[in-house]
């Protein structure tokens, strides 16, 4: 026996590979390739070439090939027209085809020859069905239905001879008596995909069975079907095979992405092992050589190795016993080697016991010790709280004020102000106004908020002109009042004031006539009128009548009076820099405002001259646009992508000016909503599909929606939503579990046993029991 790994190129890639019963010849065959190879100590010799003759039709494309356990010379192939062929490899001619049965209708996935009885020979096909032969009569003896859409794999059980077993695409097992071919003993549903392989243990009563969902189950079919163990692989499964000698040990191939054969422990499911990676593309068949330290394998890469278990690669000793995990809750794990070291005792002990040079049996194991930090335990709550509690459709102010009040009562200030932020940078102006002033009208709000747009009236500037306007003439009256007292009371010549009165005019009560001199004008004597406190001219001024202040006279006053400038500068405001004139004449400025341009702006205030500014351009608005641009991306840092989701929706049509990918918002949305399902949180999930902006998220509902359902008596089909099935004519597929009436309302049924009934009944029903109502012994689990 070779002791070495040894490889032989071929000229196609095979697809399935058999051994003898003595483990001296294999046999590889494929859809180019069928030939026979004796193993030898450090190479492969080619023994027989089947693929010859002039007739080299689909007989020769072959998906799987066996070999029988008594007779060397007898071969069965399954082929892809649907053929199972039989060779005889003493036939003297050229040609070793002994027999072509075609009682087929599809491809023949899978071919196997009884152990104890060499003339039987079993085929599962994809038309659903498994035909057994009997080589002594050529013919198919027995037909077996399983109403499925194909079967991928038929094996023969070794501890029951007149028992195999059966896997199928839909995800379902079956077992057959061969003594009864009419029905299954025995049906249940092992994976969530496609089965493509399945193998008995050797010596317990184990199914093995791969499927496409990337798991290899351990199936304990002594008594009812039990799932003991489950190994997690990286890809799809193709290929399985119990390793001879070891109970716990199960080789496999995957069929797509992994070109490596890993041999698993079943205790262990989620590191290989062992593992060979000297095929370089995916692997195809494995056969043990009746030992557990050598073994062969086919690829597509065309190759056919046989590999020694010394020369294995142990993944498990350069795994990395330190690592750091975070979880939804804000936690961290973190594992650290422990570094052993031996007492005096055991190293003696090891020097003077002799321990083995290699130990396949032991798995490399690898001590470590964990520390759980937590870092936030309020975090999973308010992250509940805070998906049920948003709003994300309706007025943007209300939203926004909402959210915030919801994050600032669970202690998130910081989301809370983010929140209000937002409403200040995209909320209405007229609902801020509002909220300022709830008690002044709407239209003067409304004024106010066009007129601050580029509108031509303005109330706030009539409210200040007339405030200055009656505060003006009180200081008048006041002014008046002062200047009166003082001049019928004299005082200093430096203070007084003298003033002129018309003839035949008395001033005051006093019987005594007193002669009024005449005054200039104070500022205080300027009367208040209608088109404006200055009145320019070239005329004296008159006289002011104390009786009739408000009276309508002109004044004039002339600048160039050195006492009238020291008057003004007393009275009013000091003089800070010389007043240079550089607006037009006041022959420009007519009493009526001329007719207003498209460009020009008015502002309109009663009893108060016209004011026209040509030219007055618009406020521009601020740009926020790269403010929520970092919002957004701060709290994507945070790994907050709840914040960012919910500003997103409520943003509405305004997400559009953030110019934010597509890919990356998609990204955003697909995360949230992973992070919501973890949380079991599917209605915020389904509102938050139902707002989505796009597409590929938008119908993410109508996803998944199709069910295929069979009816429960003869297991066809149903073609039609009827409550009679087709081909029965019966009704028990719809009945109910709990009270055997037919459900043709919501019907729920459990995915393992098929049962179920009205939705109801099977609440109440699973509220105190665990088991199915139907009394099959399934364990459903309704939630």
């Amino acid at each position: 026996m070779t002791s070495k790994t040894i490889c032989i190129a071929q000229d196609g890639s095979a697809n399935a590979l058999a051994l003898n019963k003595d483990n001296s010849q294999i046999v590889i065959a494929g859809r180019n390739v069928f030939k026979i190879f004796t193993l030898l100590d450090d190479r492969f010799e080619e023994v027989c070439n089947l693929r010859v003759g002039k007739n080299l039709n689909l007989n020769f494309s072959c998906n799987d090939v066996a070999w029988n356990h008594n007779d060397d010379h007898i071969l069965a192939t399954a082929a892809t027209n649907g053929a199972v062929v039989l060779w005889n490899l003493n036939r003297p001619t050229r040609s070793k085809q002994e027999y072509v049965f075609m009682d087929h209708k599809r491809t023949v996935n899978k071919v196997s020859f009884h152990m104890t009885e060499p003339m039987w020979l079993i085929s599962g096909s994809q038309d659903g069905t498994m035909k057994c032969f009997d080589l002594r009569v050529k013919e198919a003896i027995k037909t077996f239905y399983s109403n499925t859409e194909s079967v991928r794999d038929v094996q023969f059980c070794p501890q029951q001879p007149h028992t195999f077993a059966a896997v199928s695409e839909n995800g379902h097992v079956q077992q057959w008596d061969m003594r009864k071919p009419d029905r299954y003993f025995q049906h249940f549903t092992a994976h969530s995909g496609p089965i493509f392989a399945c193998d008995w243990h050797p010596e317990a009563t184990w199914l093995a069975t791969a499927s496409r969902d990337k798991t290899i189950k351990v199936w304990d079919l002594s008594g009812k079907p039990s799932c003991d163990y489950t190994i997690h692989t990286i890809a799809s499964v193709g290929r399985i095979k119990w390793r001879p000698q070891k109970k716990y040990h199960i080789a496999s191939c995957a069929l797509v992405v992994d070109c490596s054969i890993n041999v698993w422990d079943i205790r262990r499911p989620y590191i290989p092992f062992a593992s060979f990676n000297e095929h370089k593309d995916v692997p195809t068949g494995v056969a043990w050589r009746g030992n557990p330290q050598s073994f062969l394998s086919t690829s597509r890469d065309c190759t056919l190795y046989h590999h020694v278990f010394d020369d294995a690669v142990r993944p498990a000793s350069k795994a990395n016993p330190q690592s750091v995990a975070l979880d939804l809750r804000g936690d961290v794990t973190c594992a650290c080697k422990v570094k052993y070291e031996p007492t005096i005792t055991a190293r003696l002990s090891n020097l003077m016991r002799r321990t083995p040079v290699t130990n396949d049996d032991a798995f490399c194991m690898a001590s470590s010790v964990m520390h759980r930090f937590s870092l936030n335990v309020r975090q999973p709550l308010w992250f509940k709280i805070a998906a049920e509690s948003y709003l994300l459709s309706g007025n943007l102010n209300e939203i926004c004020d909402h959210n915030a009040r919801v994050a600032i009562s669970f202690g998130k200030e910081s989301i809370g102000t983010t929140w209000q932020v937002l409403k200040i940078m995209h909320a209405d102006p007229l609902d801020l106004l509002l909220k300022i002033s709830p008690t002044a009208p709407k239209e003067d709000i409304a004024n106010t908020s066009n007129t601050a747009q580029g509108g031509t009236k303005n109330p706030g500037m009539e409210q200040s002109n007339a405030s200055k306007q009656s505060s003006h003439e009180h200081d008048v009256k006041s002014l008046q009042g002062e200047n009166l007292a003082g001049a019928t009371s004299g005082g200093d010549d430096e203070t007084e004031t003298e003033t002129e009165a018309p003839e035949n005019q008395n001033i005051g009560p006093s019987t005594n006539s007193t002669t009024v001199l005449p005054r200039r004008p104070l500022l205080s004597d300027i009367p208040s009128t209608s088109r404006g406190d200055f009145i320019f001219g070239e005329t004296e001024y008159e006289p002011v009548s104390l009786e009739h202040p408000g009276e309508n006279r002109q004044i004039v006053m002339r600048m160039e009076d050195d006492e009238w400038t020291k008057e003004l500068q007393k009275e009013a405001f000091p003089l800070r820099h010389e007043i240079k004139d550089r607006s037009p004449p006041p022959e420009q400025f007519p009493n009526h405002p001329p007719e207003l341009g498209e460009d020009a702006t008015s502002v309109i205030v009663e009893d108060q001259p016209q004011l026209v500014v040509p030219h007055l351009s618009k406020p521009l608005a601020f740009d926020f646009t790269p403010m929520i641009l970092k919002a957004l991306d701060y709290h994507v840092a945070l790994r907050d992508l709840q914040t960012t989701v919910s500003m997103l929706i409520v943003l509405g049509e305004k997400r559009k000016n953030l110019k934010i990918p597509i890919a990356l918002q998609e990204h955003w949305i697909l995360e949230y909503l992973d992070m919501l399902g973890k949380f079991k949180l599917w209605h915020v999930a389904t509102q938050i599909i139902q707002l989505a902006w796009i597409p590929s998220i938008s119908q993410l509902n109508q996803q998944s929606t199709l069910i295929h359902l069979c009816c429960a008596t003869c297991t066809k089909p149903l073609q039609r939503s009827a409550w009679l099935c087709d081909h029965c004519h019966t009704s028990e597929h719809a009945l109910c579990s709990v009270c055997n009436q037919v459900v043709r309302g919501i019907y729920v049924w459990c995915q393992g046993c098929a049962h179920g009934g009205h939705i109801n009944h099977m609440r109440e029903w699973f509220n105190g029991n665990r088991q199915c109502p139907a009394g099959c012994g399934h364990l459903c689990e309704y939630n």
